[in-house]
């Protein structure tokens, strides 16, 4: 059985700046940020899961992870999530 991966975003509450990564566990990923065991994060915290899609594979999540850092892709995820930024409580 092959493992599944998802592509994630948090967006920082402490500096409004979003955060990318991969994992094979999105849960425990995220509570390890929120935790502060994440170096890139931990001074940004706290943290919050924004945004996520799943892969069938390492490669595909790690290219996915790098086109959401591009230019390009932030352009993405703000169309994406548009109605997230004008209206955050839901």
């Amino acid at each position: 059985m092959s493992k599944y991966f998802n592509v994630y975003v948090l967006l920082s509450e402490y500096d409004g700046q979003f955060y990318t990564g991969y994992t094979s566990d999105l849960k425990v990923r995220v509570e390890h940020h929120n935790q502060g065991k994440v170096p890139s994060t931990s001074r940004r915290r706290p943290l919050k899961l924004i945004y996520w899609e799943g892969c069938l594979n390492q490669q595909d999540a790690t290219r996915r992870e790098k086109y959401l850092k591009s230019g390009n892709g932030k352009k993405y995820l703000r169309n994406r999530i548009s109605n997230y930024f004008n209206n955050p409580t839901g």
